[in-house]
């Protein structure tokens, strides 16, 4: 009986992952974004923001739980640093992205929840497209930036990875 109900649970849990189960073939298409990661764009989607005026603007899920994500964990942090222009100089940079993109990731410092770290040019630097987290950094040693983390979590899932190979389904 014990073997049934988990086998039963097993198919039901696994219905919306299956990518034989289909109710009417429906699709939801999402606004696409992109970011540099080491220097390569990588695309992905916004669907959950802690940050009520950040959720509206970008019209996804307004979620404070999402803040949750910044406590201290056993075994490090469940979030990622995604670099913000805050004037919207350029577009964002990821700290970490799967590789490769899908199933077969092996980066165990990926994850979709980032934390928004906000990235101001100083004022008298010469401002420039920084590709990468080493780049940034680099002009924040230097004075060119100041990088402030903020409490806001996003939930970002990238979609199509440095390596150009898309998630099922995206086109």
């Amino acid at each position: 009986m014990k073997i049934h109900f988990i086998a039963l649970l097993s198919i039901l849990l696994s219905g919306c992952a299956n990518p034989l189960f289909d109710v009417g073939k429906t699709e939801t298409v999402l606004p696409l974004s992109k970011a540099w990661f080491e220097s390569q764009i990588v695309e992905y989607i916004t669907t959950d923001i802690s940050d009520a005026n950040m959720a509206q603007m970008m019209g996804a899920n307004y979620v404070p739980r999402l803040r949750e994500a910044l406590a201290s964990q056993p075994r490090g942090s469940l979030v990622e640093r995604v670099y913000k222009f805050v004037n919207n100089e350029q577009i964002s940079i990821f700290q970490s992205a799967p590789l490769p993109t899908g199933a077969n990731n092996k980066d165990k410092s990926y994850s979709p929840l980032w934390r928004v770290a906000e990235v101001r040019w100083i004022a008298g630097s010469n401002s420039r497209i920084l590709k990468s987290e080493e780049e940034l950094l680099a002009a924040k040693d230097r004075g060119d930036v100041s990088i402030v983390d903020t409490d806001i979590v996003v939930n970002c899932p990238i979609t199509r990875g440095a390596d150009k190979i898309p998630l099922r389904g995206v086109r």
